[in-house]
This record gives C-alpha cells, sequence and structure tokens, in this order.
C-alpha cells in the first residue's frame, strides 16, 4: 500500500458518498407515498451536499497517493490501493441498500413537515425537538423478504435496469482510472487525469437518454396512478441491486479504461 491512513480517509469518504448516492434512490417511493416529489427532490439537496464536502475532502488525498506512488516509485502498489477505495464504493452501497425502507419512513416523514414549517431551517428546529427525536424509533423500517415480491412479475424494461448496472460501473471508476493512467505516464498526468470525461461521457448519456427518463416516467405514472407505489418500490429495489452489481463490476472495468485513458493520452501528446 502507497500509505495507509491516507487511503483509509479515501475509503472512509468513498463509502460516505456512495451511502448517500444510494439513499438518493428513495426519493421517488418518498415522493409518490406524499404526493409531493418535487419538495422531496429539493430536500434531499440538503444531503447532496454532504455528498459534494465528502468529494472535496476525498479527491485531494487520492490525488496525494497517485502523487506518493509516483515519487517513491510505488505504481503497482497504487492499483492495488484504487481496488480497495472500489471496494469501498460497494460497501457504501451495501449499507445504504437495507436503510433504504428506514430512510424512506424518515424522509416522507420530513417532506410532510416541511409543509408545516415552511422552510428548511425551521424544519430542522423542529426535528430537534425532543418530542420528535422520541418518535425516530417509530420511523425505523427492518427490510423484509416480503418487499421483495413482485420482483419477478414487474413490467419495468429489463434494459433499463442492465444500462443502470453499466452506467454505475463506469462512474464508479472513472475518476479512479484517469488517476491510474496518470500514474502509468506521469510525464502527462494532467492529460491523463483529465480524460476522465471519455470515460464518464459514454455513461452520462446512457444515463440521459435511457434511465433517468424511465426512472421519471415510472414515477409519473404512479403519481397519476396509472402505476401501484409497489411499481416505484420494485423500480428503486432493483435500482439499488444495480448499483451494488455495477460497483463490482468496476472492478473488472477499472483496468481497461485505464488503458483507454493511456491510448487517449497518447494520442493527444
Amino acid at each position: 500500500m502507497v500509505d495507509v491512513k491516507r487511503l483509509l480517509i479515501v475509503c472512509f469518504f468513498t463509502m460516505i458518498i456512495n451511502l448517500i448516492d444510494t439513499l438518493s434512490y428513495s426519493i421517488r417511493p418518498s415522493g409518490v407515498r406524499t404526493r409531493k416529489l418535487a419538495v422531496s427532490l429539493s430536500l434531499f439537496n440538503i444531503m447532496a451536499v454532504i455528498s459534494r464536502l465528502s468529494n472535496m475532502i476525498q479527491g485531494p488525498f487520492l490525488g496525494s497517493l497517485v502523487d506518493i506512488s509516483i515519487k517513491y516509485k510505488m505504481v503497482s502498489a497504487l492499483s492495488v490501493d484504487m481496488r480497495f477505495v472500489l471496494l469501498s464504493a460497494t460497501l457504501g452501497a451495501l449499507i445504504g441498500a437495507p436503510l433504504m425502507p428506514t430512510f424512506v419512513s424518515v424522509f416522507s416523514s420530513a417532506i410532510n413537515g416541511m409543509e408545516k414549517a415552511g422552510s428548511v431551517p425551521k424544519l430542522v428546529l423542529m426535528s430537534l425537538k425532543w418530542s420528535n427525536i422520541k418518535k425516530i424509533g417509530t420511523k425505523i423500517v427492518l427490510p423484509k423478504i416480503s418487499m421483495l415480491r413482485g420482483i419477478k412479475e414487474t413490467k419495468i424494461p429489463k434494459s433499463f435496469l442492465v444500462y443502470n448496472v453499466v452506467i454505475t460501473s463506469i462512474y464508479t471508476t472513472g475518476i479512479i482510472s484517469s488517476l491510474y493512467a496518470g500514474a502509468l505516464l506521469p510525464e502527462f498526468r494532467t492529460t491523463a487525469s483529465l480524460l476522465s470525461g471519455i470515460v464518464n461521457g459514454f455513461a452520462t448519456i446512457l444515463l440521459t437518454v435511457i434511465v433517468d427518463p424511465v426512472a421519471a416516467l415510472i414515477t409519473d405514472q404512479a403519481l397519476a396512478g396509472k402505476r401501484t407505489q409497489q411499481d416505484v418500490n420494485t423500480m428503486v429495489i432493483l435500482l439499488v441491486f444495480g448499483k451494488i452489481i455495477g460497483t463490482l463490476l468496476a472492478q473488472i472495468v477499472f483496468v481497461p479504461a485505464s488503458h483507454l485513458i493511456l491510448f487517449v493520452t497518447k494520442l493527444i501528446v
């Protein structure tokens, strides 16, 4: 390993980022349950801030691992470190998965409370009242096997789910692959690191054209009464499973993506 302490910091914040990303799937079922999708999207931006702050801390430490590996000629050890970072992304998704039912319950209460509070600061103050803190235990929902009912019979497009796995794997390893490519070609590592867009660009196209529109359509159909709440719940369960599988698939994509970025870097320079 290049630097154990730095690696642990990177892995911790990578786990937090992916935990929040996993919990973000609860926006849609909470919005459908409360019939207030716009408010749910707005409130979740608060958690998105935590993810961005984690990313701000993770980024420099991740970059420092690359610089140290180049300085002390430990690039071979860096590849092992990067795989631990990818594994921490999977861990974040695995932690988030069983928390989904509880988060949907808590988030639904927050959405309804927003109407009474009128603003986010007032909502936060309301939630800190002892009477509301005591109610937290009633919002805990343990995951059950029964929640998986209907997955086989679901009418959600299979291609939508497959693309979600592929996109997750690419996004998970995009920056990591570009940084590793920079370590393999240190004299042009700035060019290589900025080419992460080549890897992520393909994923962005698939996300914008295939995954997001289908998820939005299913949610809107549930709000209009054309689909059931269970359809949205099933979609979210499959998206979460897809995220877990996608982060694991990133372990396979990691090296090929690095060599693709290396190839393009050499073409440019």
